[in-house]
């Protein structure tokens, strides 16, 4: 298993995942493409210290988009972002206080 600072490249934050973790609990975080749901979850429970908090693990693949600047055309990178839901009540206090 890898260290959990290799699979928890950054928080995610957007106004519907802050909307999502005040009514379910849900923290979002960029991950590599090749990790895995169980990698995550002890990942998540490693770097912040809760034992047996987390209750799923949901990934999405999201494609890089297609931009244009002037007559460049170039894509984005693609990449994998893992939504993580904590059991009522576990709060991870590092990204509160971000």
């Amino acid at each position: 298993m890898r260290p959990y600072y290799e699979i928890l490249q950054e928080h995610v934050f957007t106004e519907k995942l802050s909307l999502l973790k005040e009514k379910l609990n849900v923290y979002c975080f960029r991950v590599p493409r090749d990790a895995n749901k169980i990698e995550i979850g002890r990942a998540v429970e490693e770097a912040f210290e809760l034992k047996n908090k987390v209750l799923h693990v949901n990934t999405v693949n999201v494609k890089g988009k297609t931009k244009r600047r002037g007559r460049h055309v170039y894509t984005t990178s693609s990449y994998k972002k893992a939504v993580v839901t904590l059991v009522k009540g576990a709060v991870i206090d590092a990204v509160e206080e971000a």
